[in-house]
């Protein structure tokens, strides 16, 4: 078993995909994302994300604990509280969580994921 480093440079070789049109509120956001360790039951998953920025909206069936190693987020949850975040904040998006994504300006974060197989 090896340890898994986290580099902090930017993705090199990852694929940009646009994000939903269908949950774009504003902007034309893309994200890339690598996924670095994915456990033999495959319900943690742990990995780097980088982002544009844009507005949309999210909804969460997954615990995620996030890094944040470069940019600000601004988190809006659907009963209006706000949250903002910058590097190097950590927070815990619980599952559940229902609201709007929106990095402001480009984003990169290590992200740790559970979620619970049924």
């Amino acid at each position: 078993m090896q340890v898994i480093p986290f580099p902090t440079e930017p993705l090199k070789d990852a694929e940009w995909t646009p994000v939903a049109p269908e949950k774009i509120i504003s902007g034309q956001p893309k994200s890339a994302l690598k996924i670095l360790y994915t456990s033999k039951s495959g319900d943690f998953t742990a990995g780097i994300y980088e982002c544009t920025a844009g507005k949309w909206k999210t909804s969460y069936t997954e615990d995620e604990f996030i890094t944040l190693i470069e940019g600000r987020l601004r988190l809006t949850h659907d009963n209006g509280e706000v949250q903002e975040f910058k590097a190097p904040d950590s927070f815990l998006i619980p599952a559940g969580f229902s609201g709007i994504w929106e990095p402001l300006g480009h984003l990169r974060k290590f992200f740790v994921i559970y979620e619970k197989s049924n």
